[in-house]
């Protein structure tokens, strides 16, 4: 990478994780500190935690759309002004209703594919992905930062602190954008990076996307529900809430050990290893449920979360692979914006469903409702098929003399290439291609 590229891929993957702090710092503790509140009830809690999903699954694609249209950095900064409006009104509020206003402006601020389009104007094509794995890396990071990071502010500042922190969260991400995330140099081909409204019905009807789409929903609901109801189960065996960070932390680092094991296995047998990883989610409410009927050691209480972290960790890693895999070429964009709203309406559906169950019956009657939607998922996932692992290529048509009939016929003429979607508009082809067998040379001798 170039000095341009690797500022971009530093910046850009700093105002991922200020934002994602932002959204997840409150979640390991709000289920304890609402209780403050003179309005207090589990469902209110509950759209507290997750109400930032429904307005990031609503935004998330109509978003990413109005960045080709207006640029991405007016996207970006208008976005994080968003989330600094709504960490502000959160921080503020008297009363559970405020806060869950606070929390549904926070997700308005959906700039994920904003974000990802800008990192891919300012990079040579060359060196995208790279840049690109830095990003990810960044919001996984972000979300174990959240984890330690949430009880030990609120211990000092309390809840509206954690809020009125990430207001300044935002501000320096502005200041990023404006003054050290480079500007354009080109516009790259968005196909494969920004979603299109025409290909969303399709792609919203495609049998493995669809089940891949219904997994991430779940998943998200699941660990939703588990913030919902683990802190309250840590208090309750004595530890608390500005000291629980102390037992996230070890329950974090075990079950990254369990996932690189778990990765290994996954390069023989990748549908088994996505099975393990959903029972082993299962067994920790299976856990949980049987907790209310006897109370649960620490020890125990570990292994039923390192047990749902392995498996979530595998799975929040696997599944957008395998979404970008299967995604035919040129839809990418779409494929990850349909993938990224099931995934926040996933949050949303945990903090909604644990409420109302718990308000409504019982937290035994929510456990196992998530065993039973649990054991349900592991029959939907066996209906995946096992897809080969394809790499994607763009090529720049800007120069070609060919037209676009002739330029997909003698792109499929080359060896080793799977999949071609030819762009007229962008002057761009999207190839899927086996690495082992193409020849990225030859393909732009063929188009020039």
């Amino acid at each position: 990478m170039n000095a341009t590229e690797f500022r971009a891929a530093l910046t850009l993957a700093a105002i991922y994780i200020l934002r994602m702090l932002g959204l997840f710092m409150v979640v390991p503790v709000l289920a304890i500190l609402a209780r403050d509140f003179p309005d207090y009830s589990p469902l209110l809690v509950g759209l507290a935690i997750g109400g930032y999903g429904l307005t990031q699954a609503l935004l998330q694609i109509p978003m990413g759309m109005l960045s080709d249209k207006i640029g991405r950095k007016p996207v970006i900064i208008g976005g994080l002004l968003c989330f600094a409006l709504g960490s502000l009104v959160a921080g503020l509020a008297s009363d559970m209703t405020w806060l869950i206003i606070g929390r549904v402006l926070q997700g308005a601020g959906a700039i994920a594919g904003a974000v990802m389009a800008l990192a891919a104007d300012v990079t040579r094509e060359s060196q995208r992905t790279k840049v690109m794995a830095i990003i990810g890396v960044s919001i996984g990071l972000s979300f174990y930062l959240a984890l330690i990071l949430g009880p030990i502010i609120s211990g000092m500042y309390g809840l509206s602190g954690i809020f009125f922190i990430t207001v300044l969260l935002s501000i320096t991400g502005i200041g990023l954008v404006l003054f050290l995330v480079p500007n354009a140099t080109n516009v790259a081909p968005s196909a494969d990076t920004l979603p299109r409204f025409s290909q969303l019905r399709v792609l919203l009807t495609h049998p493995q996307l669809r089940l891949l789409n219904i997994s991430v929903c779940v998943l998200h609901m699941m660990i939703t529900i588990l913030f919902v109801q683990l802190p309250q189960m840590l208090s309750a065996t004595g530890i608390a809430l500005a000291q629980q960070w102390t037992w996230y932390l070890p329950v974090l680092l075990i079950s990254i050990v369990g996932l690189l094991g778990l990765m290994r296995v996954a390069k023989i047998h990748p549908k088994l290893v996505m099975q393990i990883s959903i029972i082993a989610m299962t067994l920790c409410f299976i856990g949980f449920g049987w907790e209310r009927e006897h109370s649960l050691a620490l020890w125990q209480l570990y292994a039923f979360a390192i047990l749902f972290f392995i498996g979530f960790n595998y799975l929040e890693a696997n599944i957008p692979a395998l979404v970008s895999s299967i995604a035919p070429a040129g839809s990418k964009g779409s494929a990850m914006g349909i993938y990224a709203s099931f995934q926040f309406f996933g949050a949303f559906l945990g903090g909604t469903i644990s409420g109302l169950l718990i308000s409504s019956f019982s937290e035994n009657t929510l456990y196992t409702t998530c065993s039973v939607i649990g054991i349900l998922w592991l029959v939907i996932i066996s209906f995946l098929s096992h897809h080969e692992r394809l790499k994607r290529v763009t090529l720049n048509l800007k120069d070609t003399r060919y037209s676009v009939a002739e330029v997909a016929e003698r792109l499929q003429a080359i060896a080793g290439i799977k999949d071609i979607t030819v762009v007229e508009d962008e002057r761009a082809a999207y190839l899927k291609v086996d690495p082992h067998t193409f020849d990225l040379t030859l393909a732009q001798q063929a188009v020039q």
